[in-house]
């Protein structure tokens, strides 16, 4: 699994892992930096993608890609305003499909 890490500057660092600790962990949760050998930081998952590279989206709970029908965010740009698609996301809780997160 790669984890990206951003900072408040706009850098991000990529580690390399496999942290099935995160595994069952949420969207917008919380997890000590210990977990990455990064001592003193308390990390926020913000989002990723699955093997398919499938986003993974806040608003479905669960962990199976699903097919929803949205009009913005992760996983659509709009066209036109109002106009809703339908598209394959991930749910918000991170599994062993969950190829790269980011914190």
């Amino acid at each position: 699994m790669q984890i990206n890490i951003g900072t408040k500057d706009g850098e991000v660092f990529q580690v390399e892992t496999e942290a099935e600790n995160l595994v069952g962990k949420q969207v917008g949760d919380t997890f000590n930096g210990e977990i990455l050998d990064l001592n003193g930081y308390e990390l926020e998952i913000t989002g990723g993608s699955d093997k398919a590279g499938f986003p993974m989206r806040e608003s479905i709970d669960g962990s199976e890609r699903e097919r929803v029908l949205i009009e913005d965010g992760a996983g659509v740009r709009p066209e036109e305003k109002g106009v809703q698609k339908r598209k394959s996301v991930r749910g918000n809780t991170v599994s062993t499909e969950i190829e790269q997160l980011n914190a």
